[in-house]
């Protein structure tokens, strides 16, 4: 999943915070969690720990992908000291999301291995490194994948979140700092993955990609605000826009599924229409506020002539959160022209071409303008 959501750097400001931890265990079925340990007794030592491994090398247990597709292999790996800008992170609990899966796969741009994979994770601050003030050990925070420099133009920017230092890259697996990964084993590099790597005990994060949150809050729930509820709830929010009272479609009610849904509710939108092809989902997106349902599997038309036709002429939003090059298509011709707006979230393969409905297209001289009538009145054009 690529956000499109703002990234907060202190989320427990959010303003819906509170309604959000409150569903956050709702999209948790969603999620396939890993646990590491208790975070109770964790929590009762975690000051002597830290206090002890700050600047030195941890030895942990991780799981490390060697190959892709191949199942991941629980490794004893070392993680050096954060460097200048950097934070080093006791994970406490991590989801799997599809992108992992994604990447995992190789599916993504440039497959890098061996790598520790991992993005969407909740714990507390380890250690820290030179010129970071704004974190301190114990802090619990929430990595992010999409981080924020705070002095680029895109960080300054009120229509992006796309930091020119800290943007999403799925190519790079070292730390800006030195070019270097923290992860080793046997003296071999182990790489980074979108700079957080949150299946690890310990990982190092750049501070830009860190948020710190209210202590309060149960990081076995609210980890999923790390990308999930975020992506899914700031691609609604913050780049849809719905208005109130207007119609949203809603393709793939997944946890960024049911979290876009929810944006929806939040906004607005008086008919928010959920698109999957399990059924199964769709009692469960009600509670996220879904008040119609298609299954593509029901029909023998495409689904967005379906939408169409429920939404005289199209939906003012839709949002497609399945990463399917397919899906994508249909959520951008579901929605209405001249206003319509679709937000794709998902990532699609490396090799998927976006083909929607071409258009005509030929090229004349400007002396030959009457050829360009006789062409369109005669339809001899070149589809683009």
């Amino acid at each position: 999943m690529i956000s499109l959501s703002s990234t907060c750097h202190n989320i427990s400001s959010t303003p819906y915070i509170i309604n959000l931890y409150c569903n956050a265990h709702k999209l948790l079925e969603y999620r396939i969690h890993l646990y590491y340990n208790q975070v109770i007794n964790f929590l009762a030592r975690s000051k002597a720990t830290m206090s002890g491994s700050t600047g030195k090398v941890i030895r942990c247990k991780a799981a490390v992908a060697w190959e892709a597709g191949k199942p991941l292999v629980i490794e004893e790996v070392e993680v050096a000291p954060p460097q200048e800008k950097e934070v080093r992170l006791k994970i406490l609990f991590t989801s799997l999301c599809h992108t992992d899966l994604f990447f995992w796969e190789a599916q993504g741009q440039t497959p890098l291995f061996p790598r520790i994979f991992g993005h969407e994770a909740g714990g507390i601050v380890e250690s820290v490194g030179e010129g970071v003030t704004e974190l301190k050990p114990g802090d619990h925070v929430l990595p992010v994948f999409t981080g924020e420099c705070k002095e680029c133009r895109h960080c300054k920017s009120a229509e992006s979140n796309m930091c020119e230092t800290l943007r999403i890259n799925t190519d790079r697996g070292v730390m800006l700092s030195d070019g270097k990964s923290r992860f080793s084993k046997d003296g071999k590099p182990i790489y980074h993955f979108l700079g957080t790597s949150t299946f690890s005990e310990y990982t190092v994060v750049h501070v830009g990609c860190v948020a710190k949150i209210n202590p309060a809050a149960p990081l076995d729930k609210v980890c999923v605000l790390s990308c999930g509820i975020s992506t899914g709830l700031g691609a609604t929010m913050n780049v849809a826009k719905p208005t109130k009272g207007s119609t949203v479609a809603i393709f793939g009610l997944g946890a960024v599924g049911l979290a876009a849904a929810e944006g929806a509710r939040i906004c607005g939108a008086s008919r928010i229409i959920g698109v999957d092809l399990n059924s199964d989902r769709f009692d469960e997106a009600r509670k996220f506020g879904m008040t119609e349902f298609v299954n593509p599997k029901d029909h023998d038309r495409p689904v967005q002539e379906v939408i169409a036709e429920m939404t005289d002429g199209g939906v003012d939003r839709s949002v497609e959160c399945t990463g399917n090059i397919n899906v994508m298509i249909s959520a951008f011709e579901c929605v209405h022209d001249g206003w319509g707006v679709a937000v794709l979230v998902g990532v699609p393969k490396k090799d998927d071409a976006f083909k929607t409905t071409p258009i005509c297209c030929r090229k004349v001289h400007e002396q030959d303008i009457n050829k360009a009538f006789d062409y369109m009145v005669h339809g001899v054009c070149k589809l683009i």
